[in-house]
């Protein structure tokens, strides 16, 4: 499976974290909407991304929670018929909650820079640093914590958990 390192922080200054991110890329960002359906499975985590009514994305994914950066392994499987889809996950798997954010895209050498506005629950930021097969864990780590540095992300700012487990808490990931 490929395998990324992940961080993810709240913003306090969307504006400012906006700024410092697109001075670190070449090119525009992309504007993203998305709608996360996730579902219950034994384990990791399963999610259905809607990105449009004729695009989204399976994925398939394993991250431990916890502070700091973290290693994802994940499998995705690309579909143009995004409601048939969620419709059969829907008839075998109970539903865990969704999650709707609209995410601006800047992407910087190997890692792909998100700053997020997750509805119920606020702006945050997020690296994912794709990790080649030559790559090592450590290596990961170490981009991410040079890109959190230009980011002005503090640890202190670091989210453990997945945006629909935060959601859950709030009792707001909406079915």
């Amino acid at each position: 499976m490929p395998t990324n390192v992940e961080i993810k922080a709240r913003v306090g200054n969307p504006a400012r974290i906006k700024a410092l991110a697109g001075a670190l890329v070449r090119t525009p960002s992309e504007l993203i909407v998305q709608e996360d359906t996730f579902f219950v499975v034994p384990r990791g985590r399963l999610k259905l991304r809607k990105l449009s009514s004729t695009s989204a994305e399976l994925i398939y994914y394993e991250r431990e929670d916890g502070p700091g950066p973290k290693e994802s392994r994940y499998s995705i499987f690309l579909t143009s018929e995004p409601d048939s889809l969620k419709a059969v996950l829907g008839m075998s798997l109970e539903v865990r909650g969704v999650v709707r954010k609209t995410r601006t895209l800047y992407l910087v050498g190997q890692t792909r820079i998100h700053l997020d506005e997750v509805e119920g629950l606020g702006s945050f930021v997020e690296l994912e640093v794709v990790l080649q097969p030559n790559q090592s864990h450590a290596d990961g780590v170490r981009i991410a914590r040079e890109l959190m540095a230009k980011l002005e992300i503090q640890d202190s700012e670091l989210v453990e958990q997945a945006y629909i487990d935060l959601l859950l808490t709030k009792g707001r990931a909406d079915l």
